[in-house]
């Protein structure tokens, strides 16, 4: 009597249990399946086991069936060309507290692709190399919608020149940051990509963007405006004025450079230009007036010096 009773209790207790959900948004496969009566199994001792199979949910095929599916379409300009490569696609979930980004669904990186959602507002960003565009789309209950994102880019490609290229200094030494035109409340202007090489296409959305140019490792710098426009490459050539040094600390004119050297090269009025060690450091330059200090076992040595644009030259410090 007593086995039957636990039998009947562990019975009841497992039809208490709540139904599982229907899967949410996602497609789920589930094919209609007759469900026997629970099994009640009684193992030795008494104990009594009850298995329960689910039972198929008639929400699953409903929320199926709410899936939209949704083309994305990225063009150059509104009456521009199709993009069809190099684009990537993310799809968030538009986030319900203020300034708080929401949960990213799925990132694509072909030209057109159809993604299923279900209903409910996402953002979705198109990246273009740096040219991007960010908007929410709302999609209803089971239907296809083809979404255009229009990015109003174009491309921008900077050639450097200088009078010192021709004798043997390669434009790799060139880089250049591109900067955004607007500026802070301290004056300060965003960065858009840094350290970018020389001719290579950089895609941006179409404006006005600041480009600082860097020849070598000091201060031969170049800044000027440049104007992107949609669907159009824009190439810009950067001009710089520089001259390669090289130093030398010396016991006599023309002597054998001594190693261990460190050295500070300075503008006229005491500004930091470049710090180096070694016994033949070479630094490309802006003309102008510079002192240069080397330190050497202790000691300092002095000297000033004057370069011009495409001047190629050994600067030659001498320890008495």
């Amino acid at each position: 009597m007593g086995l039957a009773i636990a039998v009947i209790l562990a019975l009841a207790a497992t039809a208490a249990l709540p139904r599982p959900a229907a899967a949410q948004g996602w497609q789920t496969d589930s094919s209609p399946s007759q469900t026997a009566p629970p099994q009640a199994t009684i193992a030795p001792g008494g104990s009594s086991t009850t298995v329960i199979e689910r039972t198929p949910v008639a929400g699953d095929a409903a929320a199926a069936s709410t899936l939209s599916q949704v083309r994305l379409v990225a063009l150059l300009t509104a009456d521009g060309q199709k993009i069809e490569q190099d684009l990537v696609w993310r799809v968030f979930q538009e986030s319900k507290t203020p300034g708080v980004p929401g949960k990213l669904v799925n990132t694509l990186r072909d030209a057109s692709p159809t993604v299923k959602l279900a209903p409910g507002d996402y953002m979705i960003n198109a990246a273009f190399g740096r040219a991007h565009i960010t908007r929410k789309v709302t999609v209803s209950p089971g239907v296809e919608i083809t979404e255009p994102f229009v990015l109003n880019a174009g491309g921008l490609r900077v050639k450097p020149a200088s009078a010192i290229t021709s004798t043997g200094i390669d434009a790799s030494k060139v880089h250049f940051d591109i900067l955004t035109d607007e500026r802070d409340q301290l004056g300060n202007r965003s960065t858009v990509i840094s350290r970018a090489k020389p001719g290579v296409i950089i895609r941006l959305n179409a404006g006005i963007y600041h480009i600082v140019s860097t020849y070598g490792d000091a201060n031969a710098i170049v800044d000027s405006d440049v104007t992107v426009e949609a669907g159009k490459l824009t190439e810009a050539t950067v001009l710089h004025q520089a001259a390669r040094v090289t130093l030398k600390l010396v016991t006599r004119q023309g002597g054998e450079a001594l190693t261990d050297t460190a050295w500070n090269v300075m503008t006229e009025d005491g500004r930091l230009v470049r710090k180096s060690i070694g016994a033949l450091p070479t630094h490309i330059l802006a003309p102008g007036t510079y002192l240069v200090i080397a330190r050497s076992q202790g000691k300092v040595y002095r000297r000033q010096f004057t370069v011009r644009d495409g001047d190629i030259s050994e600067v030659e410090v001498i320890k008495p």
